[in-house]
């Protein structure tokens, strides 16, 4: 048989009720916060993601899925979604509407990366940009967006992490400190932030790798390279934080993977994971191909969010729940529970009937499975009579109900 393609998964039955329960939520989230959805492609133009991602990320150099389409078109299925939320803010002229732009985004995204922890091959992405402003605020709100997600979520010893990276003038002194550093211990580095350390220092505070992680212990902090203006910004920042009631602690070791980012990158850590990350990236409008605009937002992985909240409240068990079964004896009582059912599910009822044309007995018993609150047995007699005994299947109880009544009756003891 042909099976699943590696790093890719099925969702369905419980699983996909907790997918939808937690989309659910960062739909409620993003509506309170004056957030709109927007849906771009699910591949773009090979060089917008070259250009907006950045050359040296190992998301460009390593993962892209990239192929050549019939037209000689180089193409790449979303790697992330900010570069698309960027693309279509430029070339549908949103920056002629009140700004800031605030959008989010709930989108499948594919990298080809070793298979982990809450991430595959094919994962989804819930991103948040907003794009318009320079100013400090704009960054505290949209930390207070993943902070008020985390909480509705109800995910546990959540910390949120915060540095500055300046703009690319304190980065250009910062990469200078730092890759002189480096250089002197660059022996004792994993071969991967060996080749980092040519292309894009900054990277290798990233490194997860232990001989590395000693390394970049004791290097010089970003934030003593930042200029009065950056400086400024970063604790505008923190007061308004502060403000708002949101704990945080100050990492000078949070750079994050992306090229794009400037002055603000902030992280949510649980567990020793990331649960979401984000942080300005002022200059990838204009890099885009769009005029100079101020911008700020985050991605969270789904999939690595249900992991967690799995761990914490145990495994997801389905448990089916229908309104009621009109079970059948008699082709004329089949038809007609099938009219009825129809009838009802029109009319909210979450109603089921027999379509394998099973025994009264095996149908009773799939009632049950199916969790039906009430059953009704419809034969030649019930029709006869126009009406019918309807059973609670908690307590096996029952009462005659007149068939005509019987919609009114349902709906009535759901609703209590």
């Amino acid at each position: 048989m042909i099976q699943l393609v590696k790093g890719t998964k099925d969702i369905y039955g419980a699983e996909v009720k907790l997918w939808q329960e937690v989309e659910g939520k960062m739909r409620r989230i993003c509506e309170t916060f004056g957030i709109g959805e927007i849906r771009t492609p699910a591949f773009e133009f090979t060089e917008l993601f070259v250009r907006g991602v950045g050359e040296t990320t190992d998301i460009v150099q390593k993962e892209m899925y990239t192929f050549t389409d019939d037209g000689d078109r180089s193409l790449t299925l979303r790697p992330e979604g900010t570069a698309g939320a960027v693309r279509a803010y430029i070339e549908h002229g949103m920056h002629n509407q009140p700004q800031p732009t605030k959008l989010y985004y709930i989108s499948p995204t594919f990298r080809c990366e070793n298979t982990q922890a809450g991430r595959q091959r094919q994962f989804h992405q819930f991103g948040v940009e907003m794009l318009g402003s320079y100013s400090a605020a704009q960054d505290a709100e949209a930390i207070s967006v993943a902070a008020a997600l985390l909480k509705e979520m109800g995910i546990q010893g959540v910390q949120l992490r915060l540095n500055s990276l300046g703009c690319p003038e304190c980065r250009s002194r910062y990469n200078k400190q730092l890759r002189e550093f480096i250089g002197s211990h660059l022996e004792r580095l994993c071969p991967t932030c060996q080749e980092r350390y040519e292309k894009n220092p900054l990277r290798v505070l990233d490194c997860k790798e232990e001989a590395c992680q000693a390394v970049i212990a004791d290097a010089p902090s970003v934030l003593d390279c930042l200029d009065e203006e950056c400086t400024k910004h970063f604790q505008t920042v923190q007061d308004i934080l502060t403000e708002m009631g949101i704990a945080f602690v100050v990492d000078p070791k949070i750079v994050r993977g992306l090229d794009y980012y400037t002055r603000t990158v902030f992280e949510f850590v649980s567990g020793g994971l990331t649960v979401c990350g984000g942080g300005r990236y002022d200059n990838l409008v204009e890099e885009c191909g769009g005029k100079p605009t101020g911008a700020v937002g985050f991605g969270l992985g789904i999939e690595r969010l249900i992991m967690m909240l799995e761990k914490q409240n145990g495994a997801i068990e389905q448990q089916p729940e229908r309104d009621v079964y009109i079970g059948s004896m008699g082709e004329a009582g089949w038809k007609k529970a099938q009219g009825m059912v129809f009838a009802l599910r029109q009319a909210g009822v979450r109603a089921e009937c027999d379509t394998v044309e099973r025994s009264v007995k095996a149908q009773m018993k799939y009632a049950n499975k199916i969790g039906a609150k009430y059953s009704v047995i419809l034969g030649d007699a019930e029709l006869e009579q126009g009406s019918v005994e309807l059973k609670e299947m908690a307590t096996g109880e029952q009462e005659s109900v007149a068939l005509a009544d019987l919609e009114a009756v349902l709906k009535e003891k759901i609703c209590r």
